[in-house]
């Protein structure tokens, strides 16, 4: 994932809403969310080269999504693990998220920098791997993009002012939450990030929805969990901005 607007336990009806989408490479091999074959608790996509994810839910509730944190320097190292197991291997533990999270603190250093989310749609905790402290979430909305929780990239602020808007009614409009994550439109260069690449490349990244020639929005997932634990679960994916496929999934955490 490259971004990641939710919001926690803030709304009348909802306990979670959250937006998010996966930018990747185009030619990374790919399968779209369903329940795994190997594991028919958890509800992703997988990235078919590394065999982790970057966001699912399990049918007893366990959430985990990732981002990845934006560092040139780290472009060229192949020795790292893959960070998407980070995200499975929660889904998979029996272990709360707390400590979860608390036990990757040992090998944060084995990964390329990461942003990890974990829990439940009534607590979720979030640690990096810069920083490589836990902390618990507090409820409202929050932004994650390839910084750390809450940095007030132009693409995070903005995200996180819309889902405000949409939010503030008493019934969530899905496809506004889609009209969110399909936003293209660049920030000013005098507003950009300094991550190492050039103001051209770090203008193309700074939208909410990416299409560059060889990378780009792959999938936007919507997440959403009512107070009954009724869950609504829907992908899209893309080719170059183009919609190709859609998931919808629905069930109640048990």
């Amino acid at each position: 994932m490259c971004l990641i607007n939710f919001q926690l336990n803030d709304h009348e009806k909802y306990k979670l809403v959250l937006a998010a989408n996966r930018d990747e490479e185009y030619h990374r091999p790919t399968e779209p969310a369903k329940f795994w074959d190997d594991d028919g608790n958890i509800l992703a996509g997988r990235d078919l080269r590394g065999t982790g994810t970057w966001l699912g839910i399990t049918l007893d509730g366990r959430i985990a999504a990732l981002t990845n944190i934006r560092n040139s320097d780290e472009l060229l190292n192949t020795n790292l693990k893959t960070r998407g197991l980070l995200v499975s291997g929660f889904l998979q533990s029996e272990d709360p998220a707390e400590k979860y999270l608390a036990s990757l603190k040992a090998e944060a250093g084995e990964y390329s920098g990461f942003n990890l989310i974990a829990g439940s749609p009534d607590e979720l905790y979030y640690l990096n791997n810069y920083e490589n402290e836990v902390q618990r979430i507090g409820d409202g909305v929050h932004g994650l993009s390839n910084h750390h929780l809450d940095t007030p990239w132009p693409k995070v602020v903005k995200g996180k002012h819309m889902l405000s808007a949409i939010t503030s009614g008493k019934v969530i409009d899905v496809e506004a939450l889609f009209r969110l994550l399909k936003d293209s439109d660049t920030a000013p260069v005098e507003d950009l990030p300094d991550t190492g690449l050039s103001n051209e490349l770090e203008t193309q990244l700074s939208s909410l929805f990416i299409d560059t020639e060889n990378y780009g929005t792959r999938c936007s997932t919507v997440l959403v969990v009512d107070k009954d634990d009724n869950v609504e679960f829907i992908e899209r994916t893309y080719e170059h901005g183009r919609m190709t496929d859609e998931k919808r999934y629905a069930f109640t955490i048990r």
